[in-house]
C-alpha cells in the first residue's frame, strides 16, 4: 500500500540559485543605438518581411501603399520594394547572397549522379545514333486530326472518345519501312504551345491538318502561329480529299495568305493530299515527314543515362500516379530511379502506346511509367540518377529553381521594352493582334509595317479577327509576346489567364493611340503606364463652416484618407468632385492620414461642395513599377 502523503511543508520546496536583480540584462536596452541592417531575399511575401523587419503587417502593407502598392498579407514583393518599405521605417537592408548548399553541390556531382554529367547536349559525338522525329498533330477541330492518327496507326481511337473529340494527350510511335516515327496527338495547339511555355520543346515536325473542303478557319490560323512561333517546320495534310467538295486549290492560296507557302508555289512547305478516311495519302505523308527529318539529322545517345519529358501526368485510382513521358536521350529502363521535376521514385512499371509492358524506352519513344510517389507537372524534366542521395538533392535544387523562375518570370510588357531599349538590349517586339473587323486587322497590320525598325524589329506572331482568347494569351505567355486589341475584348477565361500569367494585354478604341504606344516602345520613347490605386473611402457625417470653407466630418469606412492625396466625392454612385485633399484634422490637430474606423475633418481643395452621405473616395495614381 503505498505511503499517505501528508499536507507540503511550506518552504521545503527545492531551492533554485538565487536569481540576481538582472542589471547586466537591460544592456541591450540601454546600448548606444546602431543601425540596423536587415538582409532579405530577392523576393519575400509580406508577412515574412513584416517578420523579418521585426514590424507590424499593418506598417509594412501601409508603407507598399505609400509607394502606390496595394497587396495582401500572402503577396510576394521583390528586393527593390521591400527595401523602400524597411527605409521609411528606418531600417537599412542589404540582398540575400546566393548559395547552393555544399550537400547538394556534393549531392550533384557526376561521381554521384554515376560517373556521368546529366546534360541536355550528348558531349561524344561518337556515341550518337539516329533517333525517331517526334511529330506533333495540330489543325482546327473536325478537320480530322486524330482519325489521320487513328488511319497512319491503323487503330480505332476515335470510336473510343465521346464525339470524336481528343480527350487527352496520347503519345505513339508507329513504324514505317523499318524506321520509327512518334506522334503527339494534342487536343489543340494550346497544349502544344502550354508545354513549350515550360520550356518542353519535344517537337521535331508540326503536321497541319486541314480539311480540302473546309480551307483555312480560325484555329487552323491559330496552328500556323503556334508552329511558327515554336520555330517547328511544317508539313501539311491535305486531309478529306475523297470528298467531292474537295478544293484543293483553294486550300493552297488560303495558306499562302496566312505565311505558310507550300513547295508547288515555290515555298518550302511540304504539302501531302490525303484521305484518313480511305487512307489514300498516308505512306507518303509519312515519308515526307522523315524526308524533312532527314534534313534536321535528329540524333541522340541511347547509352547514357534517360531524360526525357513528362508529356501528361495524372492519378489513376487503381494504379496512383502515371506519367506518360517522352525519352529525348539515353535509354530508361524498369527499375530505375528517375526525377520528375520535385518529385522521384523508381520505375515500377514501363506500358507502350499499345498498352505492353515493356523493360525499357530509347530515345524517341513515349512510355507511360507507374511507381512515381507524386503527379508531376505536363513540361517536367524526367531524367534518371544514380541513388536516392542524388535524387533528393535534385529533386531539392528543381523546387529552388521553380519558385526562383516563378518570382522571377516577367512576360514582356511594352513597358519593359522602353526600358530595354534604353539599355540596348532588346532586339525584337513580340505582338499577337486582334481586332474586331478584318478591315481594322488589315489597316493596323499595314500600319505597323510602316514603323520604322531599326536597332529592334516588330514582328506580329499571331494576328486574326475576334476577341481575345486563352489561346491568344497562351501564345503570348510562350513567346514573350504582347497582346495588342483594337475594338475589342477579353474573354472572362481569358482574364483568368492573362491574371496568372501576367502578360501584358493593350485594348484600343483609336487606331493612332495604338501605333503611337507600339512606336515608342520600339524607339524608347514610351512613358509609364499610370496607374490608379484606391487607398480608402470615407463616409460624410456633418458639415461644419469656418468662413467661406465647408468641412466635411466624416467617418473612414475603409482603408485610409490621406492629406494631398487624390479625392473624388460620389454622390449616388457619381462623381462630383475629383481634386484633392487640401486640409485634413482629427480632433484639432493636423494629420497627415486617418485609418479605418477615426472620425476627421476633411477639406477639399478648391471646392465646397459637400453634402452629408457623401462618399470621399481617396486614391494616388503612380507610374506602374516594371
Amino acid at each position: 500500500m503505498p505511503p499517505q502523503r501528508g499536507p507540503r511543508p511550506r518552504g521545503r520546496r527545492p531551492q533554485r540559485a538565487p536569481q540576481p536583480i538582472p542589471e547586466a540584462a537591460p544592456a541591450v536596452a540601454v546600448a548606444e543605438p546602431t543601425t540596423s541592417v536587415v538582409t532579405l531575399p530577392k523576393t519575400i511575401q509580406v508577412g515574412d518581411l513584416a517578420r523579418a523587419l521585426d514590424a507590424s503587417v499593418v506598417d509594412v502593407i501601409r508603407g507598399l501603399v505609400n509607394i502606390g502598392l496595394m497587396v495582401s498579407i500572402n503577396e510576394t514583393v521583390d528586393f527593390e520594394t521591400a527595401s523602400l518599405v524597411a527605409n521609411e521605417l528606418g531600417i537599412e537592408t542589404r540582398p540575400e547572397e546566393e548559395a547552393v548548399p555544399v550537400a547538394d553541390e556534393e549531392a550533384l556531382t557526376p561521381e554521384a549522379i554515376g560517373g556521368k554529367e546529366i546534360l541536355w547536349e550528348d558531349v561524344d559525338p561518337a556515341k550518337l545514333k539516329e533517333r525517331p522525329p517526334v511529330v506533333t498533330v495540330l489543325g482546327h477541330v473536325d478537320h480530322g486530326k486524330t482519325s489521320l492518327l487513328d488511319a497512319i496507326r491503323s487503330t480505332n481511337v476515335t470510336s473510343r472518345e465521346a464525339g470524336g473529340i481528343t480527350q487527352h494527350i496520347g503519345a505513339y510511335q508507329i513504324e514505317h519501312n523499318g524506321r520509327k516515327v512518334t506522334f503527339l496527338d494534342t487536343p489543340g495547339h494550346e497544349a502544344f504551345t502550354a508545354m513549350r511555355a515550360r520550356g518542353a520543346q519535344v517537337t521535331d515536325v508540326a503536321v497541319l491538318v486541314v480539311a480540302a473542303d473546309d480551307g483555312v478557319q480560325p484555329q487552323t490560323i491559330e496552328a500556323i502561329s503556334h508552329a511558327k512561333a515554336a520555330k517547328v517546320p511544317i508539313v501539311v495534310a491535305l486531309n478529306k480529299m475523297d470528298r467531292p467538295d474537295a478544293n484543293p486549290d483553294q486550300v493552297k492560296a488560303q495558306l499562302a495568305e496566312h505565311g505558310v507557302t507550300i513547295e508547288d508555289y515555290g515555298g518550302d512547305t511540304p504539302l501531302v493530299p490525303v484521305s484518313a478516311k480511305t487512307k489514300e495519302g498516308i505512306a507518303d505523308l509519312v515519308e515526307v515527314v522523315l524526308l524533312v527529318a532527314d534534313v534536321n539529322d535528329l540524333k541522340a545517345d541511347p547509352d547514357r543515362p534517360a531524360i526525357g519529358r513528362v508529356i501528361e501526368a495524372h492519378l489513376d485510382k487503381g494504379r496512383g500516379p502515371v506519367a506518360t513521358i517522352l525519352v529525348q536521350t539515353g535509354t530508361l529502363e524498369r527499375g530505375d530511379l528517375v526525377v520528375a521535376g520535385t518529385t522521384f521514385g523508381k520505375v515500377r512499371a514501363m506500358v507502350d502506346d499499345k498498352g505492353k509492358n515493356i523493360g525499357r524506352a530509347e530515345p524517341s519513344r513515349p512510355v507511360e511509367i507507374l511507381g512515381l510517389p507524386e503527379v508531376p507537372e505536363a513540361g517536367d524534366v524526367i531524367r534518371a540518377v544514380a541513388d536516392e542521395k542524388a535524387a533528393r538533392a535534385l529533386a531539392a535544387q528543381n523546387a529552388r529553381e521553380r519558385a526562383a523562375s516563378t518570382a522571377a518570370e516577367k512576360p514582356a510588357t511594352l513597358d519593359e521594352m522602353f526600358a530595354q531599349v534604353k539599355e540596348g538590349k532588346a532586339k525584337e517586339l513580340k505582338i499577337v493582334l486582334k481586332a474586331d473587323v478584318q478591315g481594322s486587322l488589315e489597316a493596323i497590320k499595314t500600319a505597323l509595317g510602316k514603323i520604322p525598325q531599326n536597332e529592334v524589329t516588330l514582328a506580329v506572331i499571331h494576328d486574326a479577327v475576334g476577341d481575345i482568347t486563352e489561346s491568344d494569351l497562351t501564345l503570348a505567355a510562350a513567346s514573350g509576346a504582347v497582346v495588342v486589341g483594337f475594338n475589342t475584348k477579353m474573354e472572362a477565361p481569358a482574364r483568368r489567364v492573362a491574371d496568372s500569367t501576367k502578360v501584358d494585354v493593350r485594348l484600343y478604341k483609336v487606331i493612332y493611340e495604338l501605333l503611337d504606344d507600339v512606336q515608342k516602345a520600339l524607339t524608347g520613347m514610351l512613358e509609364p503606364e499610370m496607374v490608379e490605386s484606391t487607398l480608402g473611402h470615407a463616409e460624410v457625417l456633418q458639415l461644419f463652416t469656418a468662413g467661406k470653407t465647408t468641412i466635411a466630418g466624416s467617418r473612414v469606412v475603409d482603408g485610409l484618407v490621406r492629406r494631398g492625396a487624390q479625392a473624388r466625392v460620389l454622390r449616388g454612385g457619381t462623381a462630383v468632385y475629383d481634386g484633392k485633399i487640401g486640409t485634413l484634422r482629427r480632433m484639432k490637430d493636423d494629420v497627415r492620414e486617418v485609418t479605418t474606423g477615426l472620425e476627421c475633418g476633411i477639406v477639399l481643395e478648391n471646392s465646397n461642395d459637400v453634402q452629408v452621405a457623401d462618399i470621399i473616395e481617396c486614391y494616388v495614381v503612380q507610374p506602374k513599377p516594371r
